[in-house]
């Protein structure tokens, strides 16, 4: 199993370990945030799908997208009953809003961010999902190496419509945005979620 050259050359630093011993030491939470990671990228998909009715291919890519999304809250939720997590209410990760409010608010510059930010939040989930996996144990380590590709199609097809929709090259917005999240990950978080910094 290897994480896509492409993603590791996206995302300018990995996971840190320290996240990695969290998770692990975390589990009910990492999989209720994980949940509700899922939920989100399906409520983000939905938005861009009610904002942006206009333009049939992003109709058509995040339609699909949100249906998968919502598959993969349920495998999780499923998983969740079947190791007696219960499923409740925990505060978001503050990972999200450090990107999202660096999104322009005039069109068609507010699109293309958004596009580009979840590209990022594909990538970086893709990225843990792998970095976890040969930690876990056999049925969620098992699980996650499946949403590997998955994870990595979303980000490619962010990534595209981002280009597609640009009125010109996207390089210089993307690399801003790749600074960005790398102090998303790398900034101590208070607690520990799926897309947290280290906790302190």
């Amino acid at each position: 199993m290897s994480l896509i050259p492409e993603i590791e050359s996206f995302l300018l630093c990995p996971t840190p370990d320290g996240w990695i011993t969290q998770a692990l030491a975390n589990q009910d939470i990492m999989l209720i945030d994980h949940a509700n990671c899922e939920k989100k990228a399906a409520s983000t998909a939905l938005t861009l799908l009610f904002r942006y009715v206009e333009k049939a291919e992003l109709q058509h890519n995040l339609s699909r997208l949100a249906r998968e999304e919502l598959r993969h809250f349920e495998q999780v939720a499923a998983l969740m009953k079947k190791r007696g997590v219960t499923y409740r209410p925990i505060s978001a990760a503050l990972y999200a809003q450090r990107l999202h409010k660096h999104i322009r608010s005039s069109e068609p510059h507010k699109l293309i961010d958004t596009l580009i930010v979840g590209a990022f939040i594909e990538a970086r989930s893709c990225e843990r999902f792998y970095r976890l996996a040969p930690f876990l144990d056999e049925e969620l380590g098992t699980f996650y190496r499946s949403l590997l590709k998955s994870e990595a199609r979303h980000y490619q097809g962010y990534l595209k419509m981002a280009r597609d929709y640009a009125k010109g090259p996207i390089d210089e917005r993307v690399a801003f945005f790749a600074e960005v999240e790398r102090e998303a990950i790398l900034t101590p978080d208070i607690e520990f979620r799926f897309h947290s910094g280290v906790a302190a």
